[in-house]
């Protein structure tokens, strides 16, 4: 599925999506996912994957993580 991001398009269909070690059970569905996709890094609803994502620069994902540190 095609996403916009910053005018430009970043095509997820063949992105590998990952939940956090930090995110619960397996059954625990109450989560993000994230999958890095070039230069953009992508964020879904794990309860919902098909109702889009929010993609980033991957230098804005960073600063993100980097400020949750």
């Amino acid at each position: 599925m095609p996403v916009s991001a910053a005018k430009s398009f970043v095509d997820l269909s063949a992105a590998i999506w990952r939940k956090s070690s930090y995110s619960g059970s397996a059954s625990d569905d109450g989560c993000v996912e994230v999958a890095f996709a070039g230069p953009a890094v992508a964020v879904r609803d794990s309860k919902a994957p098909g109702s889009g994502a929010l993609v980033l620069p991957a230098p804005a994902w960073a600063r993100f993580v980097a400020g949750m540190r």
